[in-house]
């Protein structure tokens, strides 16, 4: 028998438990303000499906980028379920634009973007308070604590 096989983590575990993944501050182009100081970026399938699911509350500055490939309607669209929180959804082509916003709600089958996007911003719903549709944004490395 082949030991290796012995030494993977169950694909369960891949998809549950949080991983140490690379982390990106969101700024608001227009105000230079930063709207997400440390927001997890998801560009693998595991995280991208895992998102916020079952998590039970959001602090305020809580939030995380899906990535894709590629500016595109379907696979930006996203699901609530498992979602237990009301999540404040900006959604950003491959230029920077915000092409849309969202407040979603728990238990929702679909939410997707009224134009092609390739980052799906998810955080806490006000945010949407500080963004709008025409706005950019940016994607930069955190800031170290302390």
């Amino acid at each position: 028998m082949n030991s290796y096989v012995h030494t993977l983590p169950p694909l369960h575990l891949l998809i549950i438990l949080p991983s140490v993944m690379e982390r990106k501050q969101i700024i608001h182009v227009e105000s230079s303000e930063t709207l997400i100081p440390q927001a997890r970026w998801c560009d693998g399938f595991a995280s991208r499906l895992r998102g916020f699911t079952f998590r039970r509350q959001l602090r305020p500055d809580d939030g995380l980028v899906l990535v894709e490939k590629s500016d595109s309607k379907m696979s930006t669209s996203i699901h609530m379920f498992f979602v237990f929180f009301d999540l404040g959804v900006i959604w950003v082509n491959d230029a920077g634009e915000v092409v849309g916003t969202a407040l979603a709600k728990p238990w929702r089958p679909s939410y997707a973007p009224p134009e092609p996007a390739r980052y799906v911003i998810e955080g806490h719903p006000s945010i949407l308070e500080k963004v709008k549709a025409g706005d950019h944004i940016r994607f930069a490395a955190p800031v170290a604590a302390g």
